[in-house]
């Protein structure tokens, strides 16, 4: 008996339907057959391991590069395997053994019996990433269960039947299959037509009512055809012109830095019955915003592992899909107990500009801050973000000649450089301060107990992640806690740091751009101002805003949010409504990206000319449909007062991504010019 050769899916599966009628039994190959791994070759997955026993073999004391890893690992697997062939036609290896040699070899006999578990449930996590089912092939598989054949997985390969079982599952179809097979057990292979005589004294099955479908032309099938057993070969086509992409990325990112990018891309791309139709907004999270946070999380963990910080708090509100991408990413690039401890911490602009004046006062730094929303222009909208009460400080105003209603703000002072001048002048008034002093007293006090709540005094170094712009958050953050003399000292990680006004230097807080930063020159870093809000919307956490710290109440009322009835939140639900399957598939891309970053052991640095491309071409060249969908259609500034704009305010706003669709369709050039206007911009500064 021959078996066939099939060079398409669904021709094998015709054929293989008309001869399953007629069989008990159906067996199948599991990798390339019914899992197909997103790497061309299956080696590639090794080194992720290597790296990872490399930082278990740092972290005890016993420094070895990823590289020595690696081939102590070969080694002890190539010789367990000349060992086997003295007794078995098959060469085969098994994993607990091999592997458990080479953790000996570097930890020393006395290793922990869960190091060699620890080890393999990472190979696994790696393994289980990179594996995709064969959705017609597995959807035939269930079918064939339910019609009530007997359904076996056979392997070739050096992990025990136990860890293929954990793939099947992950994979979603091992309450389908009664028998899963690996050569691994008995070293006896289907490559010496072993394992199905195995199968056929062992479990007694009838070789005239049994089918085999794999991909191996010897394996699956000139072995289980001199058996008896009707095999059928799958060598796909399209799966070897995939391979082969991949193949030439790989070989190309060894000599040009942005095709790194384009292989990680490469290898988190959906495959097979990931495939389905979704949301537009869908894809762009997945293929730009998604890869964007990737970048920024593995340059965060390069920072944070290089400081030793053990404490990380993610900002509210961008800082919720910053925890969800971190939680997705962390178990393939620092699994384990390496990880630091992370939190998610309610903060905002508006609920911590009041505790910070409960011992400085008012500062001049800060005011500026808050006369940066255009829609601020009085002392009145500055006493609201800061959260002070504006009759009580009415006689310090009339020393000053100043009034609450007065323009302060130099888009709306007649005499802005007169009106500077006095509010200056009642800043430098000791009894104003003081007043102010005593009226944020209360808030200050509050969120201490809210911070004390969350841990955030536990560790000496405390990381802190937000989008940007100002940093204006863990500014205010510092500035509330710096009276303090037992206080942690602040790292704050920006995705883009603006730095519109300076930021102050202190030796406890320090604050840096990880995707953009104005205090070091990128171009294609930069262009993320086209469009600032656009970050801030497709990020924002779908709960209500937070405005304050309610003081004397108990932990968990103690955070006073914005009401859900509000004109605002409900702009913002419905905001957060159609941005869901954007935000979803940045979650999605942020697993596979760290797994194929994992992979490819590649750092930030090195992602960098592709990140610049993303960055070039879906914000500076965007579709016009492109920026139909992503931009935002209401924006709240918690910051800002509620009145109309001046226009010529309304004009300096009037960038790219803000311009009417009809612009951005018919005007020839449109995209060029805004581009070379944003380039001279930077070389003025």
């Amino acid at each position: 008996m021959k078996s066939e050769t099939f060079h398409r899916l669904d021709s094998l599966l015709r054929r293989a339907a008309q001869i399953a009628a007629d069989c008990d039994t159906v067996s199948f190959d599991l990798f390339d057959t019914l899992l197909v791994r997103r790497v061309h070759f299956p080696d590639l997955l090794k080194p992720a391991t290597a790296r990872f026993v490399a930082a278990l073999a740092v972290a005890a004391g016993r420094p070895m590069r990823w590289q020595q890893v690696q081939a102590l690992r070969e080694r002890c697997e190539a010789e367990q395997r000349r060992r086997t062939a003295a007794r078995f036609e098959d060469h085969e290896a098994c994993y607990p053994d091999f592997m458990g040699e080479t953790l000996a070899a570097i930890f020393g006999e006395q290793i922990p019996p869960e190091l060699l578990q620890q080890v393999a449930d990472y190979e696994l996590s790696i393994e289980n990433a990179m594996l995709v089912p064969r959705q017609a092939l597995v959807d035939w598989l269930k079918a064939l269960r339910r019609a009530g054949k007997r359904i076996l997985v056979l392997s070739d390969i050096y992990l025990p039947a136990a860890y293929l079982r954990r793939m099947i599952e992950h994979a979603g179809f091992l309450d389908s299959v009664h028998l899963v097979y690996s050569s691994d057990d008995t070293f006896l292979a289907k490559a010496s037509g072993k394992a199905f005589q195995r199968l056929i004294a062992d479990r007694g099955l009838d070789v005239g009512r049994w089918l085999h479908i794999g991909d191996n032309p010897i394996s699956d099938g000139a072995r289980p055809a001199a058996d008896g057993i009707r095999a059928l070969v799958l060598k796909d086509v399209s799966e070897r012109r995939r391979k082969l992409v991949a193949r030439s990325y790989t070989v190309v990112a060894g000599r040009r830095p942005f095709w790194k990018g384009r292989l990680l891309h490469q290898f988190m791309l959906p495959l097979e019955g990931e495939n389905t139709s979704r949301d537009p907004l869908y894809a762009d999270g997945y293929h730009f915003l998604g890869p964007l946070v990737g970048v920024f999380i593995l340059a965060l963990l390069e920072k944070i592992q290089a400081l030793g910080i053990r404490r990380v708090f993610f900002l509210s509100r961008e800082g919720w899909i910053f925890q969800r991408c971190w939680e997705a990413m962390v178990p393939f690039l620092c699994p384990g107990d390496r990880a630091p401890r992370i939190s998610y911490l309610h903060v905002s602009r508006r609920a911590l500009a009041g505790p910070t004046c409960a011992f400085q006062g008012l500062t001049l730094e800060n005011a500026d801050i808050g006369f940066l929303s255009p829609g601020n222009s009085s002392l009145q909208d500055l006493f609201r973000l800061f959260g002070l009460e504006a009759d009580p400080l009415r006689p310090h105003l009339e020393r000053h000649r100043l009034i609450p209603e007065e323009a302060i703000s130099p888009l709306y002072a007649e005499k802005p450089v007169a009106v500077r001048e006095k509010f200056q002048n009642l800043l430098d008034d000791a009894d104003f301060q003081r007043a102010v002093r005593d009226q944020s007293r209360p808030a200050n006090d509050a969120l201490q107990h809210y911070l004390e709540s969350q841990g955030f005094y536990g560790e000496p170094r405390i990381a802190l992640v937000d989008v940007g712009w100002l940093g204006t958050i863990p500014r205010f953050l510092f500035e509330a806690i710096k009276h303090r003399k037992a206080r942690p000292r602040l790292h704050a990680f920006l995705m883009g740091a603006s730095r519109g006004i300076p930021y102050p230097a202190h030796a406890d807080h320090a604050v840096e751009g990880l995707i953009f930063d104005q205090d070091r020159f990128d171009f294609a870093g930069s262009l993320m101002t086209y469009n600032l809000d656009l970050f801030e919307e497709a990020f924002r956490a779908p709960h209500p805003g937070l405005i304050g710290y309610r003081p004397g109440a108990a932990d968990e009322d103690r955070l006073l949010f914005r009401e859900a009835q509000s004109l605002a939140a409900e702009g913002e639900a419905r905001e957060s409504a159609r941005y869901a399957p954007l935000q979803q598939g940045i979650v999605d891309a942020a697993g596979r990206f760290a797994a194929a970053a994992a992979v490819l052991g590649y750092e930030s640095l090195e992602l960098r000319p592709w990140l610049n491309h993303l960055l070039v071409s879906r914000l500076a060249f965007p579709r016009t449909e492109e920026i139909a969908r992503l931009r935002h259609r209401y924006h709240f500034d918690d910051f800002g007062a509620d009145r109309p704009l001046p226009k010529r305010v309304l004009r300096g706003q009037r960038h790219l991504w803000y311009r009417s669709l009809f612009a951005l369709r018919w005007q020839p050039g449109i995209r060029s010019r805004y581009f070379i206007a944003h380039a001279l911009n930077l070389l003025k500064r």
